[in-house]
């Protein structure tokens, strides 16, 4: 997911994006332990969307307080 496509949603649309991609990865990494992923590169896209809805949630609730 690219930065601008997030700074479009709102911040519950933001909080369930990183539910959601927590539990794909949670999920994800279940599978890596019993060998049944078949792309482990996708683990780090995921903890990386993570990071980056984290970073502009933060931006925003930030924005709302100083406003």
């Amino acid at each position: 997911m690219k930065s601008a496509d997030i700074r479009e949603l709102s911040v519950q649309e933001i909080e369930k994006k990183i539910r959601d991609t927590r539990d794909e990865l949670t999920q994800l990494r279940m599978r890596k332990q019993t060998g049944q992923v078949e792309r482990p590169d996708e683990l780090r896209t995921l903890r990386r969307d993570v990071a980056r809805l984290e970073t502009i949630l933060a931006e925003k609730k930030q924005a709302e307080t100083a406003a």
